[in-house]
């Protein structure tokens, strides 16, 4: 059994990487590096970065024993060409002075002396200047190898002397089968769900996935199963989510309570729940293709269940279930009162359904809205065409017909007869000339 070994070491150095075969989840960066040293192109600085135990040291150390490998050698003849440093304990001015006194001397066997500094991005920001200019400008026996968690904090002096390596997460997949590769060694029995909650648990790191593994062949005294591993990691399992999906689809908004009192009650913190429920719904969105559902680095028996939920759900719910609870994370902190704020969120995640059903029916037509009652046969087509020349000439305007203004005499009672066109004109004169003499008259008056 794995725990009656005479002398304990955990997994993290026991099967630390001794081959370019043996690195997990870095394969591209691998082959990278060794055809580099084949094609003799090693450049003067090298520089590893990206997160914690994903390789970058192992990778290092593996790098400085094969620069100066040949093929009838071993990996032990030139360990003593290699220097390690730690920058977080040696990350003084006089310490890189140190080094840059010890670069000088050219090795004893072999082509190459690698310095491996751990930990760069620990230098203060004078000895990062002293170490400029040996970094530049190195004997050319002399390799560097940086390695650091924090690019940003490297200055640009210092990335722009470097070739630049970027190791990224290890995929659930990779740790799961490097897992089961070491659980048969040690005749370990683990379950395979067991195995990717591990997976997922060590969020890329399989430093971490090895701890947990160690941790669990304690607990469980060499059997491994899915529920002491969610026990004892103290992970919400999955069973919950998809019940309360289940209960929020049936819009049971007091079971849901219920559940989540529950899941409280078993010492959950309210903000990885919400991050859990967030990253279910993606999860379901992501099984409604066949495409996006081989994306996901889960077993096949969690991929069937993700996939039957996921029918019964409509993706336009499944968007604003995911805003809602984008909302409720970045509240979370703020609150005065989270549990209420995560209780709120989950009442409105019950209601999507009726709202979505109320506006459905607001906009709906009655069904008798456009009934025809009687349909005449189809006109021919002559009857069609004369139809729409006299639509065309209804709808064309009419030009507008301007008259010449007349002058209308103010009409008269029809009592009175008309006078004689024939009317001499001296009568005419007659009666200018008497108005005439009367306003005379009333002038002088």
């Amino acid at each position: 059994m794995y725990m009656n070994d005479e002398k304990y070491m955990v997994s993290a150095l026991k099967y630390r990487p001794q081959s370019w075969d043996s690195i997990v989840g870095q394969h591209n960066i691998a082959k990278t590096l060794q055809q580099a040293i084949q094609s003799d192109h090693l450049a003067q600085a090298y520089l590893f970065c990206g997160p914690r135990g994903v390789g970058k040291t192992s990778t290092a150390r593996l790098f400085a024993k094969a620069i100066n490998l040949k093929h009838d050698e071993k990996l032990q003849d030139f360990s003593y060409n290699i220097y390690e440093l730690d920058a977080a304990s040696n990350n003084q001015v006089d310490d890189i002075r140190n080094l840059n006194d010890q670069v000088r001397i050219p090795p004893q066997k072999g082509k190459y002396k690698v310095y491996i500094i751990d930990e760069v991005h620990m230098l203060s920001q004078s000895a990062f200047n002293a170490f400029l200019k040996t970094l530049e400008e190195p004997p050319p026996h002399a390799v560097f190898i940086l390695a650091t968690t924090e690019k940003h904090k490297i200055i640009p002096t210092i990335l722009s002397r470097c070739q630049v390596y970027d190791f990224h997460r290890i995929s659930i997949l990779d740790i799961v089968d490097h897992l089961k590769n070491i659980a048969k060694k040690e005749d370990v029995k683990i379950e395979e769900e067991a195995l990717h909650v591990i997976a997922e648990k060590a969020d890329g790191a399989l430093r971490d996935a090895l701890s947990c593994f160690d941790l669990m062949v304690n607990f469980c005294e060499g059997d491994i199963t899915y529920k002491k591993v969610i026990q004892n990691l103290n992970i919400l399992d999955h069973g919950y989510y998809f019940n309360l999906i289940d209960l929020v689809l049936e819009n049971k908004i007091h079971e849901s309570l219920l559940l989540f009192a529950e899941i409280l009650s078993k010492g959950f913190d309210g903000k990885l729940f919400i991050s859990g429920l967030a990253t279910h719904l993606r999860n379901l969105m992501m099984s409604k293709d066949e495409r996006t559902l081989q994306i996901l680095e889960y077993s096949s028996e969690l991929k069937g269940k993700f996939s039957e939920q996921a029918t019964r759900i409509d993706p336009d719910d499944i968007t604003t279930m995911l805003t809602l609870l984008s909302e409720s994370e970045t509240s979370y902190k703020s609150s005065q009162n989270q549990r209420l704020l995560i209780e709120i969120t989950l009442m409105q995640l019950c209601s999507v359904q009726i709202q979505k059903k109320k506006a459905k029916s607001v906009a709906i037509l009655p069904p008798n809205f456009l009934d025809i009652e009687e349909i005449g046969p189809l006109p021919k087509n002559d009857q069609i065409k004369k139809t729409d020349i006299k639509l065309k000439k209804q709808h064309e305007s009419p030009e507008l017909e301007v008259e010449e203004p007349k002058i209308i005499a103010p009409k008269r009672s029809l009592s009175i007869k008309k006078r004689s066109l024939t009317t001499s004109i001296s009568g005419i004169r007659k009666n200018l000339m008497t108005k005439r003499n009367k306003f005379k008259s009333k002038k002088n008056y």
